[in-house]
């Protein structure tokens, strides 16, 4: 339509609006939509791959810990292994002499009894050492040698420990003085062995074994009485 004022005319004021609408950019609407959509979530069969490794390192830690444990059950009802037993079957005392300055010399003879019941095992002796003790002090101590003991044996351990010029505390002395004069002292026998048991062709590893027997009543005359056994304690 012309304006009647203007020789060339003008555009409709209604053909302008509708080509500045359509002119409008409508990319704004979807990019403000999309940035508000939250992350989508993974496939349900993405989280089972992730989770599959997990799943089979425990049930193979559940299943080594099942097979040991079934190993250590039918190893000990098969072998079905026993403690060991100490006894001092006998003990004197020779040559005792304690000077005035509180040194002793004396020998302390032992006969100790090992007693192995277990019916599969045997044990190898790698190291054993005997020490005898009176008042929280060691008098004397002997180092056996090696040996191996069978199934469902006795072993009889003969030994002498001296003690040569020993000083004893001040304490010690009076109190083995006293025990003298009464004819009996009350000792103590500790022994430490490195042990190894044998099942089979099969060998373990090193274990150390502690034995302490108390109290053990050696009179100084043998004429005095019998000696009676002294049940020790026994620790591996």
């Amino acid at each position: 339509m012309k304006s009647p004022n203007s020789p060339l005319g003008t555009f409709s004021p209604l053909y302008n609006h509708q080509n500045s609408h359509l002119s409008q950019p409508k990319a704004t609407h979807l990019s403000s939509t999309a940035a508000a959509m939250p992350p989508q979530p993974l496939p349900v069969a993405s989280r089972r791959r992730r989770f599959r490794p997990l799943r089979f390192l425990a049930l193979t830690l559940l299943s080594l810990i099942i097979l040991v444990g079934l190993i250590i059950l039918i190893f000990y009802l098969i072998v079905r292994p026993s403690t060991i037993s100490y006894y001092v079957d006998d003990a004197h005392i020779r040559n005792y002499n304690l000077s005035s300055s509180g040194e002793l010399t004396a020998s302390f003879d032992l006969s100790l009894l090992a007693d192995n019941r277990n019916h599969h095992v045997s044990i190898y002796y790698d190291s054993l050492v005997v020490a005898i003790w009176y008042a929280d002090q060691m008098l004397a101590f002997r180092e056996l040698p090696p040996f191996h003991q069978p199934k469902r044996n006795t072993t009889r351990l003969v030994l002498s420990a001296a003690a040569m010029a020993t000083p004893l505390l001040g304490s010690v002395a009076d109190v083995l003085k006293h025990d003298r004069s009464a004819g009996q002292v009350a000792l103590e026998v500790r022994a430490r062995a490195k042990i190894r048991f044998k099942v089979g062709v099969a060998k373990t590893k090193h274990y150390v074994m502690r034995v302490y027997c108390a109290p053990v009543v050696v009179r100084f005359s043998p004429a005095a009485g019998m000696f009676q056994r002294a049940y020790c304690d026994v620790d591996v």
